[in-house]
């Protein structure tokens, strides 16, 4: 499936939305190894990290996809779908940043 440059920053944009998630969570439950975590907030977590995984992992491929279709190097895809992805997010009241890297 092509994917235009504008799929892919969205996509960026989840994937860096649940990667604030993760963050928050950790954030929030502190260490499981100083405070064991209960088995609500280790189900959570878990289902946050999944999610920002597989999110990160669908970007990537798409990214690899739109970068052979375009003949571009993926590098450079990546790093402007990336930006693109930062400027809007920060534009955006409530914008996350930090990405997944390589998944």
């Amino acid at each position: 499936m092509a994917h235009t440059f504008e799929e892919l920053v969205e996509k960026q944009r989840a994937a860096d939305e649940a990667h604030a998630r993760v963050e928050e969570l950790r954030d929030a439950y502190g260490a499981p190894t100083a405070t064991p975590w209960s088995e609500i907030q280790t189900n959570t977590y878990e289902t946050a990290w999944r999610a920002w995984r597989d999110l990160a992992r669908d970007v990537q491929a798409a990214v690899t996809e739109h970068a052979k279709d375009e003949k571009k190097p993926r590098n450079d895809v990546e790093a402007e779908v990336k930006r693109a992805a930062k400027t809007r997010s920060a534009e955006t009241p409530g914008g996350s940043e930090g990405a997944p890297e390589g998944g």
